[in-house]
């Protein structure tokens, strides 16, 4: 993780430590860099945004850092993460960038890019651009007369995409009743109508965006709100997407939630059962439940582990040839037909395993126990210097012999904030409770623990 990059971008409070004068940076190394490839230094790159009034700043400063360096600024304008991407790998763009803080509160904005074939851009220039950003190497010249780049909009490029879903599913939704929690995001003028193409009868929530209201109380961070709205309308299913929508959870019919280690179980299953799994295998990151492990594992079914965040899931699909892998959290990549999370994406394909296996989604889930986990978010003063506390690695150490094959522990450092997350999973959620507060204890004993949230 670099000092403005992390997991998923450059993330931060909008005009604190995400400022526009900053986007102007990045927009003008990036314009740059691509440009070196073409004998006109003029890259294409593209542009989307999610429903934060901030996007819109980032928005003009991107486009102005870029075509002051000479490149042409493609503006999808409100859009998904996951449209980006399919735009970048179908529309010969050098590179593609998401303004949006997926799941974060409205305060909070990011910049997320992505290369030409859709996945999120390599470490190493994500290095580059902060030793631009802080000075750190020579200065950029700018493009001069007919060499500035130009602004262009691109909305025909989100229309494209929308196209593209509707031409996933192999059949027709006709006779569904489905719910879709648009979580105020960016997805809440697409998703009604790939869905309504298809023919299903659609019930939308929080899709009524207002620069503020994104993921409040609502989406797949708050899936009480959809739960309800399914019970309410008598629904045969729901969808919750976050608020760049690259991410998805289910509702059943009864109301209960999915989350995406059933959706990787479900949709595993089913692609095995076709044919369709390539490598027999499914990857997952390390936050995965046990269950979902043990339920793979009695349909012979390989698993892959990486490190936390869906870059990593595409890198490792990408390098073996997998075709399905994703997170916990609802970030599911098919590979077939994207290279990063799709939560529009994740909801066609769980409706297609329904109506092929005609069963309801309830069913469809019963053949993954979730063990008990219990995670906890924890503030301190260094996230290096806590891990490597002697005190805590002794603590992590017991905690791992106590629940032995039964359990267990994972100390982690977040991505985007100053966070460790403490995550224990046991048979009894009691032990869940008791390891992951021994641990915690134990950063408090070491002097390291500011706050739990």
């Amino acid at each position: 993780m670099g000092k403005y990059f992390g997991t998923d971008g450059f993330r931060g409070e909008a005009n604190k430590e995400l400022t526009a004068s900053r986007a102007f940076q990045v927009g003008r190394y990036l314009g740059w860099y691509y440009g070196q490839d073409h004998e006109d230094g003029r890259a294409r790159i593209i542009i989307g945004k999610d429903t934060r009034r901030s996007s819109y700043t980032l928005e003009y400063a991107l486009s102005a850092g870029l075509t002051s360096s000479g490149a042409d600024a493609y503006l999808l304008h409100v859009t998904t993460t996951p449209s980006v991407s399919y735009c970048c790998r179908t529309g010969g763009f050098d590179c593609g960038i998401m303004i949006s803080a997926s799941h974060n509160p409205f305060y909070d904005n990011g910049i997320k890019i992505m290369r030409a074939n859709g996945q999120k851009i390599e470490a190493e220039i994500e290095e580059k651009i902060e030793a631009y950003m802080d000075g750190e190497s020579e200065e950029i010249p700018l493009a001069e007369r007919e060499k500035m780049g130009n602004v262009i909009d691109y909305a025909a490029g989100r229309n494209r995409y929308i196209g593209y879903l509707m031409t996933v599913p192999t059949r027709a939704f006709n006779g569904m009743k489905v719910g879709l929690d648009c979580a105020n995001g960016a997805s809440w003028n697409i998703a009604r109508a790939v869905y309504e193409a298809l023919g299903a009868k659609v019930y939308v929530t929080n899709n009524t965006p207002d620069g503020v209201n994104i993921n409040e109380n609502c989406g797949s961070t708050h899936i009480d709100g959809l739960r309800k709205f399914v019970l309410d309308n008598g629904l045969n299913v729901g969808f919750a997407y976050d608020g760049d929508a690259d991410r998805c959870l289910a509702v059943d019919e009864n109301g209960n939630a999915v989350n995406g280690d059933h959706i990787m179980y479900i949709c595993g299953k089913h692609l095995k059962e076709e044919g369709l799994l390539d490598g027999n295998t499914v990857v997952t990151t390390v936050m995965s439940n046990m269950g979902l492990y043990k339920a793979l594992g009695a349909l012979d079914i390989r698993t892959e582990k990486t490190p936390v965040g869906d870059k990593y899931v595409a890198e490792n699909m990408m390098k073996n040839g997998f075709v399905l892998g994703g997170e916990q959290s609802g970030h599911i990549i098919f590979g077939k037909y994207a290279t990063t999370g799709d939560g529009i994406l994740t909801s066609l394909m769980v409706m297609m395993t329904m109506l092929d296996k005609k069963m309801p989604l309830s069913m469809l889930a019963e053949g993954m126990k979730m063990y008990p986990q219990v995670l906890k978010n924890v503030i301190v003063t260094d996230k290096d210097e806590t891990m490597n506390s002697p005190l805590v690695i002794k603590a992590v150490s017991e905690m791992e012999e106590k629940l032995g094959a039964n359990g267990r522990v994972l100390l982690r450092k977040s991505g985007t904030e100053p966070v460790l997350r403490v995550m224990s999973e046991a048979v009894d959620a009691g032990d869940c409770a008791y390891a992951v507060d021994y641990i915690i204890e134990a950063m408090n004993k070491a002097g390291k623990l500011i706050k739990v949230k």
